[in-house]
């Protein structure tokens, strides 16, 4: 990967991004993307938006999110610690002993997940994983007055864990999920500069899909796009213990992973295979027969419709504190969608 390139992606997973509190996030990636953009915003809900070609037609819009997984602080006891809810989809069995940065308007309050040590639990307790309102942060205060001095209900709280390579492509860290995707998008509009398109290319890092697709909703409706893709991770299926005949085949290193199925239109997937072997890009076929959990979802159903597609990136132990990707796929996807938007003329008809 490009050095800067892999910067801006070092960047973006230090910067903190709960959903509902992306703001550190978005503003390393409007710093990267306006340096290709013809024209770059944030809206009321928080998504940031860049454009290429802006007076183009048809409008297109791919959409990766990069809001991640973590906690907000929702009580202060009296003995200073900090209990919490969690934003988004955690394996709880995951959380305790783990160390966490509380982000307060002060700065990062760093601190650990607490429970009752495992020498003081009744043999029944040890089968059982913890409820999160058993679980507690502890920030080292000593009563809820010192506490409140760094913290207050309403602070987000992340795992405390960073991006590190262990192998030249492969890379592990928590809030891959999505934050690879929107670092695709805004790569996307570095490799289009000074190529001939048609279609007027919108990059979103979009907020919120962790709790419900929003931003990639309120986002859509804003650029009313006719073709839409979500650009995702999906599960890596090359570890054991997964049943590939349920799952399907998907493997770390052999390129971006472009959906079959309902949540995909027929012509955007043509053309993305189209443009994949066009340019020697490696690519792998999910097929989902309903919709996604993705942001493709609601563009898919934004205004009277829109020919959407999904592209996702290969990701073993999705929302772990420790998400593993290879950064050849990374870079392959932001290629794919390069390629896919040169294609893009108004000659095209999307309808199935």
């Amino acid at each position: 990967m490009r050095k800067e390139s892999l910067e801006f992606l070092q960047r973006l997973i230090a910067a903190p991004s709960p959903s509902g509190y992306e703001q550190p996030a978005q503003q390393v990636w409007r710093a990267y993307a306006e340096q290709y953009a013809d024209r770059i915003q944030h809206d009321l809900h928080g998504n940031s938006i860049a454009v290429i070609n802006p007076e183009g037609a048809p409008r297109v819009m791919f959409s990766g999110h990069c809001d991640e997984l973590g906690f907000l602080i929702n009580y202060i006891n009296d003995k200073g610690y900090l209990y919490f809810r969690t934003i988004g989809g955690h394996d709880k069995a995951l959380i305790p002993g783990r160390r966490v940065v509380v982000q307060s308007k002060n700065g990062p309050v760093h601190g650990v997940t607490g429970k009752k040590a495992i020498h003081m639990m009744t043999a029944e307790d040890r089968r059982k994983v913890p409820e999160v309102e058993n679980l507690w942060i502890d920030i080292g205060a000593r009563n809820r007055e010192e506490a409140e001095k760094k913290v207050a209900v309403g602070d987000p709280v992340v795992y405390d864990v960073g991006f590190q390579q262990i192998t030249d492509t492969i890379a592990t860290s928590r809030g891959f999920d999505d934050k690879v995707g929107a670092f695709a998008v805004a790569e996307t509009l570095r490799l289009l500069q000074g190529k001939e398109l048609s279609a007027a290319v919108y990059s979103v890092a979009s907020v919120q899909e962790e709790i419900g697709l929003r931003g990639a909703r309120t986002s859509a409706y804003a650029i009313d796009p006719r073709v839409g893709i979500g650009v995702d991770v999906t599960h890596a299926t090359d570890h054991p213990e997964v049943d590939q005949r349920k799952e399907g085949d998907i493997r770390l290193g052999e390129g971006p992973v472009i959906l079959r199925g309902a949540n995909a239109n027929p012509v955007v997937v043509e053309k993305l295979i189209e443009a994949a072997e066009a340019e020697d890009i490696p690519y792998q076929i999910q097929a989902i027969a309903g919709g996604t959990g993705t942001d493709a979802n609601v563009i898919q159903l934004n205004r009277a419709g829109v020919a959407a597609g999904l592209v996702s990136i290969p990701l073993r132990y999705m929302h772990t504190p420790s998400e593993l990707v290879s950064l050849q796929d990374v870079e392959n996807t932001a290629r794919l969608l390069a390629a896919f938007s040169q294609r893009v003329t108004n000659e095209v008809d999307f309808r199935p």
